[in-house]
């Protein structure tokens, strides 16, 4: 791994960590990213598995408060209630995933130009929410409805899409079911956990034959790189949207997507 791809592979994994808790799609700046600096990996791997490094700054964060519901979920049904909210969140991905694997790291990532038009778009959808006047009927992420939790199940696999935003489709998800817009953040930094991982692990059980040691240096790299920026994205992204909502990042989605749109006509 030369000096060029080592700080590609940094930047790449900065993006990753500062940009995957936030709507404003991970995947989706990490793919035109590589697509204007010239970085390839072998079956898109690097984008993918680079992402357990934000899984773990997230669970480093949330550490104690894991702790607290895992340790009481034998006599506390709350805790017991969370644990399956978070599970049946996560089943419609794993499903969904594994049947769509190929088509979403065959042709959908491989599309910069959809990226850029669903950056877009999101940032539109996040604006309209944002300013809608919702009615908030749940304050804590631990306490929303089984039924509101398979509900955002669901949404989230709409981030299959490259330039989505799986925080993104989950939090506006989240809004529009009656979370304030703290709770909506923090069930996806939860759900975020088992959805990323799995996501991680599959994808490195697909592409075991293509990784090698030069491979292996770059996602090293871009991983270190991801949990760093992803612990102080974290930290900062509750208080913030507390007091300031999304519009900031649909803005930012905006902007970032029609640059993209705008240089991919222009044949870069």
């Amino acid at each position: 791994m030369d000096g060029n791809t080592t700080l590609v592979a940094g930047i790449l994994g900065l993006l990753e960590g500062l940009t995957e808790f936030i709507p404003v799609s991970s995947t989706g700046h990490l793919l035109l990213a590589g697509h204007f600096l010239g970085f390839e990996s072998a079956g898109k791997t690097f984008e993918v598995v680079i992402q357990l490094g934000a899984v773990l700054a997230v669970l480093g964060v949330y550490s104690a408060r894991l702790w607290a519901v895992f340790s009481t979920a034998g006599h506390d049904p709350q805790s017991r209630r969370f644990i399956l909210a978070i599970l049946l969140a996560f089943l419609p991905a794993v499903v969904i995933g594994v049947m769509a694997h190929g088509f979403i790291k065959d042709v959908l990532f491989e599309t910069p130009k959809l990226i850029a038009i669903m950056l877009i778009l999101g940032g539109v959808v996040l604006l309209v929410v944002d300013r809608l006047p919702l009615v908030v009927r749940h304050e804590q992420a631990e306490e929303f409805p089984l039924g509101m939790a398979v509900a955002i199940g669901f949404i989230q696999c709409l981030a299959m899409i490259p330039g989505v935003s799986r925080s993104g489709a989950t939090i506006v998800g989240a809004l529009a079911l009656g979370a304030s817009k703290r709770a909506a953040a923090e069930f996806s930094f939860f759900l975020s956990m088992p959805t990323m991982a799995g996501a991680f692990a599959y994808d490195l059980y697909k592409n075991r034959d293509v990784l090698d040691s030069s491979a292996m240096g770059e996602i090293a790299v871009g991983f270190v790189a991801a949990f760093v920026a992803g612990i102080l994205v974290v930290r900062w992204l509750l208080g913030y949207v507390s007091k300031h909502g999304y519009a900031l990042f649909g803005w930012w989605r905006i902007i970032v997507g029609g640059l993209a749109l705008a240089a991919l006509q222009m044949g870069f």
